[in-house]
């Protein structure tokens, strides 16, 4: 199982003020320095924290996986073809959104992925994963059309607001992460993941084979330290890879 960390929020704070810094350049380095496995980044259509220029200088400075998460605009597939990272994962993008808030509808987005976007990727060896909710029958739809990975989003149960809550939103995610593996595809989990619940995750579904976290990362190593925080997220996962 392997970390990456997603340093959109990084790229926020920079923002906020204009200004060059704090660079996502620099904190992914730091994260990979601290044993992360690899880096993940959203360029959105309104470039809202990532931007092409820190897309070019992630291609040549991270050194593991580099996951480039977007929407499957023919502009996003242009630029993920001239950037050629590891994976793309494929996710909604709503313009208000303040963050990703669900999986994708495969029903609606089936026919175009099949005659559009897959195959425009497929003219390269990115690996594809799709960012979905764990339903049985979005996972059909995502193996019809062969993709690579999935990533489960954790939202739903990082969000609970009881136990049974919780409880029902993990059993979707194991039967999900089964179900998924069972089909040969890859299984990825992000969104919404802490140090509180990201035991209970590991604990109850198998498969993992990589996680993404990013918000509640970058906001505990305002206390913390980012590499200290890495390496704490690194030990939870030691625990249960053993």
């Amino acid at each position: 199982m392997n970390l990456l960390v997603n340093i959109d929020h990084i790229a926020t704070l920079r923002n906020a003020r204009g200004e060059g810094y704090p660079d996502p350049v620099e904190a992914a380095i730091v994260c990979e320095t601290a044993g992360a496995s690899g880096i993940v980044f959203h360029l959105r259509g309104d470039r809202r924290h990532i931007r092409d220029e820190d897309v070019a200088r992630l291609k040549k400075t991270v050194k593991g996986k580099l996951d480039f998460e977007m929407a499957a605009t023919d502009e996003m597939i242009k630029i993920l073809k001239n950037t050629h990272p590891h994976l793309c994962t494929l996710v909604p993008e709503g313009r208000e959104e303040l963050t990703t808030e669900g999986g994708l509808n495969m029903n609606t987005v089936y026919d175009d992925y099949k005659e559009r976007v897959f195959p425009a990727i497929r003219e390269t060896d990115i690996e594809i994963s799709l960012f979905l909710d764990p339903n049985i029958e979005d996972i059909d739809l995502a193996h019809k059309l062969g993709t690579d990975a999935i990533e489960l989003h954790t939202g739903n149960f990082a969000n609970a607001k009881s136990l049974a809550e919780r409880s029902t939103e993990i059993e979707r995610l194991r039967k999900a992460a089964i179900y998924a593996h069972q089909l040969g595809i890859k299984v990825n989990a992000g969104h919404g993941l802490n140090l509180e619940n990201f035991p209970v995750l590991l604990k109850e579904v198998p498969h993992l084979n990589e996680v993404s976290i990013g918000h509640a990362l970058i906001s505990k190593a305002v206390y913390l330290g980012l590499d200290q925080t890495v390496k704490a997220y690194l030990e939870i996962m030691d625990s249960y890879d053993k």
